[in-house]
């Protein structure tokens, strides 16, 4: 059978089973002309005919009862496949990777993973804390978190609530003595770096790639710096100096379209969504002014 398109074997076995060319043409939703081309076209490529056409009725050839044997076959493996699919796109189950900035992998996400997988036990989380746009369309993850709007594509985007940004020093600390903590150049487009540069009137001590930075050196007493409330406010090293929200970024989630629909994916979405959405709901500390 080299050579043949295994779709034609649909056709063959179509009319084997219909036993004219009428009605496997009704069966198939096609015209009469279709089905005796597709077998025409097996017919040369086996290089034997499949049927003889007895009173407009059709009796399968040896080389027929091979290929109608051999169609059968791919016919069931086909739909072993479909139903193997079919049950892995049902089941709450299996790897989901989810890429976040490092801090809300951390101190958000990590934190609450205890209640997804005590109610979704077969599933497998890799959470990828990573600065970076991780592409969705290159599958180097499944769902992303992104603090601003993405740009239009294949994948599918939500707005699940904000992040309110407040100023923090390590509890204990003269807060007016203290110099800012800042982002190193390379961060200078991120809205809360431009809002530490443009109070910012001298040098600080320290420069940092990402949030994860700025939290450990206000910690450990270096300066005051601009942190995410959702974190900041439940670490008692910190005090908040100031209003509880001096800028806020939207959250939204992306999926790629493919893959909304699957239930080890939905799973995620509406745990990420539960916990994102708390963001709003996080208890004031006291504040220092």
């Amino acid at each position: 059978m080299q050579g043949m398109e295994w779709s034609d074997l649909r056709y063959v076995l179509a009319a084997a089973r219909a036993g004219t060319l009428a009605a496997a043409a009704r069966r198939l939703g096609v015209d009469q002309t279709t089905v005796s081309r597709r077998i025409a076209a097996a017919e040369r490529a086996i290089g034997a005919r499949l049927f003889e056409r007895v009173d407009g009725a059709l009796s399968p050839t040896t080389a027929g009862s091979a290929a109608i044997a051999r169609a059968a076959q791919v016919e069931e493996a086909a739909a072993a496949l479909e139903r193997d699919i079919a049950g892995a796109d049902a089941a709450t189950e299996g790897l989901v990777r989810i890429t976040a900035v490092p801090l809300l992998v951390n101190r958000v996400l990590i934190p609450a993973l205890p209640k997804l997988l005590a109610t979704q036990p077969r599933l497998r989380i890799e959470l990828i804390a990573e600065p970076r746009n991780l592409s969705l369309t290159r599958r180097e993850a499944d769902i992303a978190v992104r603090l601003a709007r993405p740009k239009a594509g294949v994948a599918l985007t939500r707005r699940i609530g904000r992040l309110d940004y407040a100023t923090y020093a390590r509890r204990g600390a003269r807060s007016e003595d203290l110099p800012w903590i800042t982002y190193e150049e390379g961060q200078s487009h991120l809205p809360q770096a431009r809002w530490i540069a443009a109070r910012n009137d001298g040098e600080g001590p320290l420069l940092v790639n990402d949030a994860e930075g700025l939290l450990s050196a206000v910690v450990a007493g270096l300066g005051r710096s601009l942190l995410p409330a959702l974190v900041a406010e439940r670490d008692p090293r910190l005090v908040r100096l100031g209003p509880p929200a001096v800028l806020s970024r939207e959250i939204w989630l992306m999926v790629h379209r493919d893959l909304r629909d699957q239930a080890r994916i939905a799973a995620a979405l509406g745990w990420l969504a539960d916990t994102l959405r708390a963001t709003r709901r996080v208890p004031a500390a006291q504040s220092q002014n």
